[in-house]
């Protein structure tokens, strides 16, 4: 089973990537992240006649996650249901064949003494309720998101400059571990250790991705379970280099699910 993920920083201007990605690769499962288009503006037609169903949940310029699937999703649901904000354009759950799936997008937090900073630790909080209230450690379960964290140092060019960035503080850090520590396993770190491995540069950069200035912030994490059926997991960064890229480009993983 091939899942892949994808932030494609407004899904319509990125439309043509997404379909000669699904395309030439084929996968049972693409999550994206950012779609930034309101339901009903949702490329459905031109997904569907590419061979997917989708789910989906977004807004206008912000936000917004689907998942495609070769197979009809079940168990579809959007969104925290705890009482607070539900932000359903964040976080969508779907059941692909034998594979629990939820895609999320974690906001990136503006800067340290920002609301939406503290918002962001909190949202952490809430999801490690979420995967107690809906799951044990031993289900099937792929957890799909643009996180807005570098976990390490191998995780980001030049770390010492970035100690103090939204993406890379330990406060954030250590929220995102919390979760990790629930029951999963980076199933991208299960085959590729070495540093330097990233699926965002950033469009100031010129030539970021040549000089290999990114950051790892798209994740596939796994329930132990279904991360020992995890064969290979790997980035492709030729998406990244198409003419008007996403900022992001496409981690993809295999599994004998």
């Amino acid at each position: 089973m091939k899942i892949a993920t994808f932030n494609a920083n407004s899904l319509r201007a990125r439309l043509d990537i997404v379909l000669g990605w699904l395309n030439e690769h084929q996968p049972d499962a693409l999550c994206i992240q950012e779609t930034k288009v309101p339901d009903p503006m949702f490329p459905l037609t031109e997904i569907e006649k590419a061979g997917y169903f989708a789910v989906f949940r977004g807004e206008k310029s912000y936000n917004g996650v689907a998942i495609l699937s070769r197979v009809r999703p079940k168990n579809v649901a959007f969104g925290f249901d705890d009482g607070g904000p539900p932000d359903e354009t964040r976080l969508v759950l779907a059941k692909i064949g034998p594979v629990n799936i939820l895609n999320t997008y974690v906001t990136q937090g503006r800067e340290i003494d920002r609301e939406m900073y503290r918002y962001k630790l909190k949202w952490f909080k809430r999801l490690r309720s979420w995967f107690d209230r809906h799951f044990k450690q031993d289900s099937v379960l792929l957890w799909t998101v643009d996180l807005n964290i570098a976990p390490g140092p191998d995780d980001v060019h030049d770390p010492g400059s970035h100690t103090d960035h939204v993406c890379c503080h330990e406060d954030v850090r250590k929220e995102f571990r919390a979760v990790v520590n629930w029951g999963f396993v980076d199933v991208f770190r299960k085959h590729h250790p070495e540093p330097g491995q990233f699926t965002f540069f950033d469009y100031r950069v010129r030539g970021a991705v040549e000089r290999g200035m990114g950051w790892r912030v798209d994740h596939m994490l796994a329930t132990r379970r279904l991360a020992a059926k995890s064969t290979d997991c790997r980035i492709d960064l030729k998406p990244r280099l198409a003419e008007k890229p996403s900022d992001h480009t496409f981690l993809v993983a295999d599994f004998d699910a």
